[in-house]
């Protein structure tokens, strides 16, 4: 069984750090790019963050370079975005996403997206 399980999120002030980590299992992770989406408020759900198999090859999107750090560790089957600096849109629900293949910017689309996890809120305010 398939499962991708988010855990991290929770109320930062502007200008702080937040971790999210998401562990997956029943899929073999290195035939997958493995990205962080977020559907921000009012918005549609957009590809954050995303990196290919063996954690060489990422993919940013323009409001979070220099700010979010992806990484991955397939040993522990584990998926990260270290969020530094954050700022109030910064905001919403964020998802672990899988996509089969390698290319971490090509693949960081959400109607790509094969495995889902269930996300998890991130709401930056002071």
């Amino acid at each position: 069984q398939v499962q991708l399980v988010e855990s991290g999120g929770g109320l930062v002030q502007p200008g702080g750090s937040l971790r999210l980590s998401c562990a997956a299992s029943g899929f073999t992770l290195d035939y997958y790019v493995l990205g962080w989406f977020r559907r921000a408020p009012g918005k549609l759900r957009e590809g954050v963050s995303c990196v290919g198999s063996g954690g060489g090859r990422t993919y940013y999107t323009d409001s979070v370079e220099g700010r979010f750090t992806i990484s991955r560790d397939d040993a522990r089957n584990t998926v990260y975005l270290q969020m530094n600096d954050v700022k109030p849109e910064d905001t919403g629900v964020y998802y672990c996403g899988a996509v089969a293949g390698q290319n971490a910017e090509a693949k960081c689309l959400p109607s790509l997206v094969r495995f889902w996890g269930q996300g998890t809120q991130v709401t930056v305010s002071s």
